[in-house]
C-alpha cells in the first residue's frame, strides 16, 4: 500500500470500533482485513449498480455522515475540522445545483450511483488532497472571488424582494382577518 493510501486510511491503523471489528473477524476467520474491506467495497458497488435502494444509500453517504461529523466538528474545540466541513457543505451546495439540472440525464447511465458515491467519498476523504479542497480552492473560490460583487447584489435583491413579498402577504392576511372578524360581528 502506498504512503498516500496509508495516510488516507489512517483510521484503519488506530484503535477504534472498525479496527476492533476487523481484528475480531480476522481472528475468527483468518482472513486478512484488507480482503474483508475490499469485499465490503465490492458488495456496496454491486448494490449501487443493481440494488433498488441505491439512491437511499447515496443520500446516506451524501447527507447523514457529513451532518454527523459536522455536528461533532461544531462541538469540538478544534476549528480546523469546522473549516473542513464548512468547505464540504459549500462544495456540496454547488454540486447539488449542478445535480438538479443533470440528474434527469445522468440517471440513465448504468453506473451513475457508483460514480456519484465515489465522487462524494472522494470529497470527504480524510486526506490532504481530497476532492473538497481541490474543487473549492481551484474552482469555486476563484469563481466566487471573481464574481463576489455581482453575487452579493443578486442576494441582496432577492432578499429585498422576499421581504417586500412577505410584508405584502402579511398585510393582506391582516386585512382578510379584520374583514372576516368584521363580517362575523355583523352576522351576530
Amino acid at each position: 500500500m502506498s504512503a498516500a493510501m496509508r495516510q488516507g486510511f489512517y483510521f484503519l491503523h488506530q484503535k477504534n470500533c472498525v479496527t476492533d471489528f476487523l481484528a475480531n473477524t480476522k481472528a475468527n476467520t483468518s482472513v486478512n482485513w484488507s480482503y474483508m474491506a475490499l469485499s465490503v467495497v465490492g458488495l456496496v458497488a454491486l448494490y449501487l449498480v443493481f440494488g433498488h435502494g441505491a439512491s437511499l444509500l447515496c443520500n446516506l453517504i451524501e447527507f447523514d455522515y457529513p451532518a454527523y461529523v459536522s455536528i461533532k466538528a461544531i462541538e469540538s474545540p478544534n476549528k480546523e475540522d469546522d473549516t473542513q466541513w464548512l468547505t464540504y457543505w459549500a462544495v456540496f451546495g454547488v454540486f447539488s445545483i449542478a445535480k438538479f439540472f443533470s440528474d434527469l440525464f445522468l440517471l440513465w447511465f448504468p453506473f451513475y450511483y457508483v460514480l456519484k458515491c465515489s465522487f462524494l467519498l472522494w470529497c470527504m476523504a480524510p486526506s490532504p488532497v481530497n476532492g473538497v479542497d481541490l474543487l473549492y480552492k481551484r474552482i469555486i473560490c476563484l469563481f466566487f472571488l471573481k464574481h463576489e460583487s455581482q453575487v452579493d447584489k443578486a442576494v441582496n435583491d432577492v432578499k429585498d424582494k422576499a421581504k417586500e413579498t412577505a410584508d405584502a402577504i402579511f398585510k393582506e392576511a391582516k386585512k382578510a382577518a379584520v374583514n372576516l372578524l368584521g363580517e362575523k360581528k355583523k352576522s351576530t
